[in-house]
């Protein structure tokens, strides 16, 4: 079988290499791709921010399943347009992905639903964001409403810089568009977790559990970015504390679309703080993360395309997810200046030295073949990925395969793990 993957990131090589094991597949094509999908998939043209080019490059492939990997063709509603030609795709409608798409949209839906989640206020301008502001004690979290790339998310000492942070959102300053509206939120303690489930409106599968670094600087310190690293391991959710999450957040928020007439399929992504009252949810994602995609995927022994399928179709309830037992690590590494301004067109070198180190794969996400050179392209440039039995060793071999690869003005976190090692000590 064909299988289409639209997009051109970290997430997306992983995707395809996971696709790639299945005996039933035989093409994998991926658009636009990037430097290392193209040494493994077809590449093809196509702008992400146009619908009907996304369409139009699906009718002329055919693929007998298509995933979607990035939020913005999702919020454009590809997923809508490629079902109405008769194709198989995995991924949520526009309408259902307005989880992801809209900040203050998702807030409404868990508060409609009883989900547990922190104190808001959705705000149209600055003066009702300076009379919101009066009811939130500081430390002060101030979201865009729209979709930002993870970068934004601003945590505000003061309700002065909160205010700051609001008139830099809606008169975009601060993300280059302006917001129609923000949000404001009750700041939440403790530690974070991505919980991924797979669905098909109706029954969800929960993934293996991930922590993602958002920060750009060791210790979490610095602004947030896409996401600089992420580890799972068996030991970061007990039994019980998944089945809590099933329970309480994961298939309530399944039904509570369903019953609002915009039934999800695909991956419905939950960003949990981990507080000392419970998990609450401090966002919602509607398609695989990225880097946790690559951690995760790593650890699935069982076949991705089947699963996917399965959701397709309706009948996850059928499907089994088999998880390899012990860790995987993935650690980013970025261009000098991520998430700011950056240069690209540096030469990458060591790829094929740091595949040969046991558990390792190296996943690309800002990369480009240039003369037959893989060159940089982005800002995050390499998602460097290991499995092993324990986190220590596969953040181990991670950084061995890191130390093989140079290209010029290359930046990683070099704590990535750093709370789940400290607690084992």
């Amino acid at each position: 079988m064909k299988v289409l993957i639209l997009g051109s990131g970290g997430r997306e090589h992983a995707l395809a290499w996971a696709v790639k094991r299945s005996a039933r597949v035989t093409d994998v094509v991926c658009a636009p791709g990037n430097g290392g999908i193209a040494r493994m998939a077809r590449c093809l043209p196509v702008d992400l921010k146009s619908l009907d080019a996304m369409v139009r490059l699906a009718e002329e492939e055919r693929p007998e399943l298509t995933i979607v990997g990035p939020e913005l063709p999702l919020s454009l509603g590809v997923v809508d347009a490629l079902k109405q030609r008769g194709l198989r795709v995995f991924g949520p409608t526009r309408a259902a992905a307005m989880l992801e798409s809209s900040k203050g949209f998702a807030k409404g839906f868990l508060q409609r639903h009883q989900i547990p989640t922190g104190n808001y206020a959705v705000c149209a301008n600055a003066h009702e964001a300076a009379k919101a502001l009066e009811l939130f004690h500081p430390p002060i979290v101030v979201k865009a409403d729209g979709l930002a790339a993870g970068k934004g998310v601003l945590i505000c000492e003061s309700r002065h810089t909160a205010l700051e942070a609001a008139q830099g959102l809606f008169s975009g300053k601060l993300l280059g568009e302006t917001e129609r509206q923000v949000v404001i939120e009750e700041f939440l303690e403790g530690d974070e977790l991505s919980f991924l489930c797979l669905t098909d409106g109706k029954h969800v599968a929960p993934l293996a559990p991930a922590q993602d670094h958002k920060r750009i600087g060791e210790g979490d310190t610095g602004p947030n970015t896409g996401g600089m690293g992420v580890y799972s391991t068996d030991e970061m959710l007990d039994e019980g504390m998944k089945e809590w999450i099933l329970r309480h957040i994961a298939e309530p928020t399944v039904r509570g679309m369903a019953g609002e007439g915009t039934p999800f399929v695909g991956v419905l992504y939950c960003g949990l703080m981990m507080t000392a009252k419970g998990p609450q949810v401090l966002e919602f994602n509607a398609r695989f993360g990225d880097p946790e995609t690559q951690a995760i995927l790593l650890r699935l022994e069982s076949g991705l395309v089947e699963a996917l399928e399965a959701c397709v179709d309706g009948r996850l309830a059928e499907a089994e997810l088999r998880w390899a037992p012990g860790a995987a690590a993935c650690v980013v590494a970025s261009s000098r200046g991520y998430p700011g301004s950056y240069k690209t067109g540096f030469p990458i070198t060591g790829l094929e030295l740091a595949a040969k180190i046991p558990g390792v794969q190296v996943f690309h996400a800002g990369s480009a073949l240039k003369d037959g050179q893989v060159v940089t392209s982005g800002g995050r440039v390499l998602g460097v990925t290991a499995a092993a039995a324990s986190l220590q060793e596969a953040l181990d071999r991670a950084y061995q395969a890191l130390e093989e690869i140079h290209f010029e003005g290359m930046y990683y976190r070099r704590d990535i793990g750093h709370r789940a090692l400290r607690r084992k000590a």
